[in-house]
């Protein structure tokens, strides 16, 4: 596969072209990476600033006592929206239920080991460990082995 790059002047004339015999799994990954890049939630600190931060830099939602929170390297901030509107809104950003009150970032996931009861703990880039429960395990294998799972 070959890549180019070009140095252009002007900033309204970037653009990212796709050419391939099929589209594949891969090509759609690609696709989406691109295309949301750019991307930014907003939501409350805990010092009650409304911050936005890009969508790549989120490691993991999180659901607790009725509030949502996004987690990122440094921070943490409150959400207007349910865990089920962020799994769905994000899941073609690589974003995947692993628990009733997680949705993590495949994007910031370090790696998977076992834990008990037939559960994982997913490893996170930032050194946290975030339990995948029993009924999440197989989606969240298929998402990562498979590159699907989470459309």
């Amino acid at each position: 596969m070959r890549v180019n790059i070009k140095n252009i002047t002007q900033k309204d004339e970037e653009q990212v072209i796709i050419e391939c015999v099929e589209v594949t799994p891969e090509i759609t990954d690609i696709y989406s990476y691109i295309t949301h890049r750019g991307r930014e939630i907003a939501g409350k600190s805990a010092d009650g600033q409304l911050k936005s931060v890009g969508l790549l830099e989120v490691y993991y939602f999180e659901a607790l006592d009725e509030k949502v929170f996004a987690y990122t390297e440094d921070e943490v901030l409150e959400l207007k929206m349910r865990l089920y509107e962020a799994e769905q809104e994000f899941a073609k950003q690589h974003f995947v239920r692993c628990s009733k009150s997680i949705v993590l970032n495949l994007m910031q996931l370090e790696g998977i080991s076992p834990a008990l009861n037939g559960r994982f703990f997913a490893h996170m880039k930032n050194g946290e460990k975030l339990i995948i429960s029993r009924q999440y395990a197989g989606k969240l294998k298929k998402a990562v082995m498979g590159g699907a799972g989470n459309e």
